[in-house]
């Protein structure tokens, strides 16, 4: 069959017009799908907030967005999420605030031990100045925050009660990938030992760690109390969640559904936010009747310890961020 030269050009600068034109790709069913990974167990309330933000989305959405979680580092561990997403090959990559700083080094502020004594202050700060400081830094770098979950403060599991800082001595902790973190531990006698969430549980089996720190509600829902029968009430740590979209997959969404998405998220974080409130405290008794001890320490000795080993590393950190800080720290 002959194609004639009108008919050529025509179809041919169809071909160039469909290619300038913004490749918004949205499934056979009609809608943009995306994946947002969790190194969490699918239990967890971080996995069950990310479900909720799910629901959330695709409801305000009108099933335009829909929004696949998968827990258990199914899509790599927070480090691999994060750079994943910079490359556009990760949708949405949640990552604790102390694997974050490894790419933002400014949020360091943040993993200073004992900066918040109450949930109400730890919300302010991220929800405020400092929040806004961390996204636009993101967004340089190809990731856009939307929210926040948590996982609260942070206190030590271990094999043995560790009830005063002499009791860190020769303790072998799994830290995050953290240097303040790993510091901070070193300077209470113990051995920080940096490793994968995921690779944790075995490391503990296999006694190539003694412990680990996390919110307590974790203990439970990672099944530590298999291996771990003690939990010390540090309260070291206020650890977030960052919620983000790589920029491939943000610039996919329509401009009149990005504020949807984001009253989406915002829903799903105040749900996650209050189960983990809920959960931690239910969690302290199903451990007892699992055998699980819970040990009190002196905060301020172990405090002592620590601050002044992490005077270094307050040199470095931007005055701006620092004076953010202290607006929610006063």
């Amino acid at each position: 069959m002959s194609i004639t030269r009108n008919a050529f050009l025509k179809g041919a600068l169809s071909g160039v017009v469909l290619a300038a034109m913004p490749r918004v790709a949205f499934a056979a069913d009609g809608a943009l799908h995306f994946k947002m990974g969790f190194t969490d167990p699918e239990n967890s309330n971080y996995v069950q907030g990310g479900k909720k933000i799910a629901e959330e989305v695709a409801k305000l959405t009108d099933n335009r967005v829909l929004i696949e979680v998968y827990g258990s580092s199914q899509l790599g561990n927070e480090r691999d999420m994060y750079e994943g997403a910079q490359i556009g090959s990760i949708d949405v990559p949640t990552v604790v605030n102390t694997v974050l700083s490894s790419f933002i080094p400014e949020m360091t502020v943040l993993d200073q031990p004992f900066i918040f004594n109450t949930v109400d202050q730890a919300h302010a700060a991220i929800d405020g100045k400092l929040g806004q400081l961390i996204a636009d830094k993101a967004r340089t770098q190809g990731v856009h925050i939307v929210g926040w979950l948590e996982s609260g403060f942070r206190n030590v599991f271990s094999n043995r009660p560790i009830t005063t800082v002499e009791d860190f001595s020769n303790f072998k902790i799994r830290t995050m990938e953290n240097r303040m973190q790993i510091a901070a531990f070193n300077a209470l006698g113990a051995t920080a030992t940096p490793m994968a969430y995921g690779e944790l549980f075995t490391a503990l089996q296999q006694h190539t760690v003694d412990g680990c720190e996390n919110a307590v509600g974790n203990m439970l829902a990672s099944r530590f109390y298999e291996v771990l029968k003690h939990v010390t009430y540090t309260n070291h740590q206020y650890a977030y969640i960052a919620v983000g979209f790589s920029d491939n997959a943000w610039s996919r969404i329509p401009q009149d559904l990005r504020p949807k998405v984001q009253e989406g998220v915002r829903r799903g974080v105040q749900f996650q936010r209050q189960l983990l409130l809920d959960y931690n405290a239910e969690s302290v008794g199903k451990l007892k009747t699992l055998g699980v001890e819970f040990h009190d320490i002196d905060r301020q000795a172990v405090k002592a310890k620590v601050v002044p080993a992490l005077a270094p590393f307050r040199k470095s950190m931007p005055k701006a961020w620092l004076d953010a800080l202290a607006e929610y720290t006063a």
